[in-house]
């Protein structure tokens, strides 16, 4: 049927909220409008259960957070450079002071993603001289809710770029930069269908 160079049938494709939400619309719309003979089942879960996916065939394609020590089975490809700001409400204690010092952040409340996910793990080794200092307040897997939370003042984060509006302030720490890669993961020993083809095409 692949052989046909047809663009239709199921399409599974898993993603994060994250990159559901802020990433991949424009593609999405697009592609469902090039291609209506596709059946595409998206489904929406954390970076980690998606790569657990790919492997045991649930999912065909994810869009997700890249695993920094993806499995040997799986096939990363980097399409997008996410960087990651370090950022507090216009209310808090930081938002005020010029130069901050990493050790500063120790002092207040830490709102992070759950541990045991990858974003988690790169902001931690980001922040690596206070890592085990840190005073972890929040944890959610959910980026918007970790923007509001700190939007109205409970605490310090680090978010992508995308997400920073004018609720919320960076906050600059000299060498310190903080950067995830967003791409897509799938089977390595799989041919890809033409419609998972199509889609990471479009994505590109």
């Amino acid at each position: 049927a692949g052989l046909s160079g047809q663009i239709k049938g199921p399409l599974t494709l898993g993603t994060s909220y994250h990159i559901g939400l802020h990433r991949l619309q424009p593609a999405l719309q697009a592609f469902n409008q090039q291609h209506p003979g596709v059946h595409l089942d998206l489904r929406f879960m954390d970076s980690e259960a998606a790569c657990l996916a790919v492997e045991n065939g649930q999912l065909e394609l994810a869009i997700i957070t890249l695993p920094t020590r993806p499995a040997a089975s799986l096939r990363c490809e980097v399409l997008w450079d996410d960087v990651l700001e370090v950022v507090v409400g216009h209310g808090h204690a930081l938002a005020g002071i010029t130069e901050i010092t990493l050790d500063a952040l120790t002092h207040y409340p830490a709102i992070l993603p759950v541990a045991g996910t990858t974003t988690r793990e790169i902001i931690l080794a980001g922040l690596a001289p206070i890592r085990e200092r840190l005073n972890i307040g929040t944890e959610t897997n959910y980026l918007d809710v970790i923007k509001m939370l700190v939007s109205i003042g409970l605490g310090w984060s680090v978010l992508p770029h995308t997400l920073i509006d004018a609720e919320l302030k960076v906050v600059q720490i000299e060498g310190i930069r903080i950067n995830r890669q967003l791409g897509s993961v799938t089977h390595a020993s799989r041919t890809l269908s033409n419609a998972a083809q199509a889609m990471i095409a479009m994505v590109k």
